[in-house]
Parts: C-alpha cells; structure tokens; sequence
C-alpha cells in the first residue's frame, strides 16, 4: 500500500465550504487541487455551478475545471482518465494532488479500480428506443428503467435521455442492468494511498447556506447566464440538466414564473445535498468534519493537514 501515490480526496454537499477549505489545505501542504464537479467540467457555466474564480483559487492550481463547452458530450470514463493524469502529473512535480467535489460517482471513478469498458452497442436498438422516446416523452423511458433497473434510473435525472436509452440498450442486450454491470467492474486493487476527508453540518444550517447561495447566483446574473447560454448553443443535452440551469431555462421557456423557478431550485438543491450526503456516508473510508465544531475554516484546514502530516508525512 505506501508504494502508492498518495491521495487527499475532500468531498461533501453542496454549499457546505469544501472548495475554501480546500485552497486553504493546499496553501499549507504544497497541493494542488483536481475538481470532481460534474457541473464545473463545462465553459461558461460559471455562476450557476459556484465555479470559483481566479480571485478565489489564491493562486492554486485547479484542474477539471473548463475543459469542455456545454453542447459537448462528457462522459465519467473521460473524466476518470483525464483526473487520473492531471493527479500522476500533480504528484510527479512533487505536489500533493488534493480530489475535491460532489459528485460522488467522479470520485470513485477516479479513487476506485472501476473499468469504464463499454458494454456492446446495438446502433438498431439504439435508433428503435430513440424513436420510443420521442413517442412516448422522456418521462415514460425513465419509467422503463426504473422497472428493470431501479439503481440507475434513480441515479440519471428523467429528462437525461441520452443516458436512458444507453442504460435501457444495455439490458436488453445483455439481460443485466446497467448498475450491475458497472458494479462488475469495480473489482481489484487500490489505486491510491487514500485519505479522505467528508465536510458536514447541521442539516438546516446547511439548507440556509445553500439557500443563500441560490440569492446570490440569482444577484450575479444567473437569469443571465442561462439566457446567454441557450442563445449560443443549439443542443445543452447533459449541461442543461444542472441544477439552476434546467430550473431557469423553464422561466425563460415561460413555463412558470421566476419566483416558482427559484423555488423549484432551492427545493431541488436541498434535496441533491440529502443525496450527496446519503451517497458518501456508504464510504467509510471518510473521515467526517463537523464544521459546527471548529471556530473558522483555518481551523478545519489545520485539522486535515495534521491528519495529512501523520499519514503521508508531506508536511
């Protein structure tokens, strides 16, 4: 296990700190931070992912940020491989390569053996079940899955048809649900020497945050952002499906006021924090951090670089 490279892997919900804390551990142990933001990936989705600014990186690195424009296709099997090289390259340099984000199925692609070798493709099937789609709505497809693959249908937002119809190809070629043959490929060796840290709060100090957040986006320009986005680019596809994105764009469509968008978004958000936090729990590799206890997040960040001193001896 000590031959591997080590890595600082800072996760949590939404809006609970960890990009702050996280430039602050880096300050400290000479790190350099890999994003495991599923939203951040995309240019020009800046205020409506939180995406942090120049300003506030403080002059740490920051990768898997930007990498590609929203009307692009993003898979985790490129994200896997892309942080995967930005952690060797980080580590090579003689930095300490710090995995921070929320999005829980980008870390254990990248901290977890998972083989991302696609499952066959069926190009007639495939086209037949597009056909479906448009017929039926996307509603009735993510129902589909739900009844022969529940995990995956709870994973993948019901308007995601793309993903969809992929995991729906998959069963009906194979006769196994998507999930399970992911879960398939996730047997074999540890990738890294791991430490890992989780942030968390009282459940509705956290809610207050994040509705907070959502104000300030909304005074930023948000509105904004997603009008300009939808004037430049004919197909969002997966990008739309992020929160605020999706909940605006409705406002723009004129199927709801801006009020009930806001309201739709914060209940949403508040939500996708409750499954964040259910989803990283089920690891316990991670050390949790109630931030309530500590006075600052200098504070906190002290905490994980003695933790990161005792373990990898870095500091």
């Amino acid at each position: 296990m000590n031959s591997l490279k080590p890595l600082v892997v800072i996760v949590g919900p939404t809006a609970v700190g960890k990009t702050d804390i996280a430039i602050e551990v880096a300050k400290r142990v000479g790190g350099e931070i890999v994003s495991a933001d599923s939203m951040l990936v995309y240019r020009g989705m800046d205020i409506g992912t939180a995406k942090p600014t120049l300003e506030e990186m403080q002059g740490i690195p920051h990768y898997m940020i930007d990498v590609v424009d929203p009307d692009e296709e993003f898979s985790v099997a490129m994200y896997q491989k892309a942080a995967r090289e930005w952690i060797d390259n980080i580590t090579g340099r003689g930095k300490l390569p710090l995995l921070v984000g929320g999005t829980g199925l980008y870390v254990r692609a990248v901290i977890d053996p998972y083989d991302f070798t696609p499952a066959p493709g069926d190009e007639k099937l495939r086209e037949q079940l597009k056909k479906e789609a448009l017929t039926l709505g996307a509603a009735a497809m993510h129902e589909k899955l739900a009844q022969v693959d529940p995990t995956t249908a709870a994973r993948l937002h019901p308007n995601d048809v793309r993903r969809v119809i992929r995991a729906l190809e998959v069963y009906y070629q194979t006769g196994k649900p998507f999930s399970q043959y992911q879960s398939l490929k996730t047997a074999g060796n540890p990738v890294y020497r791991l430490l890992m840290f989780g942030l968390t709060m009282d459940r509705q100090l956290l809610y207050q945050r994040i509705e907070q957040r959502i104000d300030l986006m909304l005074a930023r320009g948000l509105v904004e952002e997603v009008k300009g986005l939808l004037e430049r680019y004919e197909r969002l596809g997966t990008a739309l499906q992020g929160l605020g994105y999706k909940e605006i764009a409705a406002y723009l469509a004129g199927e709801c006021s801006l009020q009930e968008a806001v309201d739709v978004l914060k209940r949403d958000t508040r939500r996708f924090a409750k499954r964040q936090l259910t989803w990283f729990r089920a690891d316990d590799r991670i050390r949790w951090l109630d931030l309530e206890k500590f006075p600052n997040k200098e504070a906190v960040a002290a905490e994980i670089v003695q933790q990161i001193a005792g373990e990898f001896l870095v500091v």
